[in-house]
């Protein structure tokens, strides 16, 4: 299975992306990952906080192609035990999801026209994150569902 993360704006921090090269790097062992960012939105100070989340959906659609199961990294989304979000990830890989496109938006989140493109909404946590380290958040989160769906010791640290 193919999964990808698609970001809106680059991650700015040396420490997130050392973070996340260690777990893209074990993904490697389970799952076809790549990690996709969009750019963040230039000279925004005259748009209406709609008018960038709709700059923003345009660049979000763009990457997603037919057939992709897309959900959406929101703090309104369903939420998951580790062990509940690996038996859901393994549901999914075992009925012929064959591409994931897991979306983190920008700051304002989500239009409603990627909304709509989205097939499910997923929270990390009650708290609410930066954009900045959800992103390694996420990326160990799914790694520690490839260990519990393959029986690996890691879950258990």
């Amino acid at each position: 299975m193919k999964v990808t993360l698609l970001t809106v704006g680059k991650t700015a921090f040396g420490y997130i992306k050392d973070g996340m090269a260690v777990y893209e790097k074990r993904l490697d062992r389970y799952l076809r990952f790549s990690r996709v960012e969009i750019p963040a939105l230039q000279n925004t100070s005259s748009l209406s906080t709609e008018e960038i989340k709709s700059k923003e959906a345009e660049l979000i659609l763009k990457k997603i192609a037919p057939g992709d199961r897309v959900i959406l990294l929101d703090e309104k989304g369903s939420r998951f035990t580790s062990t509940a979000w690996a038996s859901h990830l393994e549901h999914l890989m075992s009925t012929g999801t064959r591409s994931i496109v897991f979306v983190i938006g920008g700051a304002y989140g989500f239009s409603d026209k990627v909304r709509n493109a989205a097939h499910e909404t997923l929270s990390l946590s009650d708290m609410t994150f930066s954009h900045q380290i959800i992103r390694l958040f996420f990326e160990e989160q799914l790694y520690r569902a490839m260990t519990i769906i393959k029986g690996e010791p890691y879950h258990n640290e």
